[in-house]
């Protein structure tokens, strides 16, 4: 079983930066995909983006060209570095493993997702 832990929220102002992490442990042969989501209390969780098994990505059009996730096989870790942020973008983070889809062709169909952590919290203030 993957167990993934998720570290790095903070707050900051419109325009930041901030640099999550995913530290996955458990089953590390990286067999899955793993993908970042945003949850907001009484709204859907919002996929942000997915990297596949061999590090390629594929991203929400909200964070396009502003996230830029990457992932260390070595490392068993998953970053989401998030630039020009908004208020928008407030919530909390999850990152998840999907071991049914290694290449994120799921994406951006986030419904069946089993596994993710606890979440790490997000908040940009205008």
């Amino acid at each position: 079983q993957v167990r993934l832990v998720e570290s790095g929220g903070d707050s900051v102002q419109s325009g930041g930066s901030l640099e999550l992490s995913c530290a996955i442990s458990g089953n590390t042969d990286n067999a899955y995909s793993i993908v970042w989501f945003r949850e907001v209390p009484g709204k859907e969780r919002e996929g942000k983006g997915c990297v596949d098994h061999n590090r390629k990505t594929k991203y929400a059009d909200s964070v396009k060209g502003r996230f830029t996730i990457s992932r260390d096989n070595i490392k068993n870790t998953v970053t989401l570095r998030m630039n020009s942020l908004k208020p928008e973008d407030t919530g909390t983070y999850h990152c998840a493993a999907d071991s049914s889809d290694v290449w994120c062709n799921n994406w951006p169909d986030i419904r069946f997702l089993e596994v993710w952590g606890q979440g790490t919290l997000v908040t940009v203030s205008s």
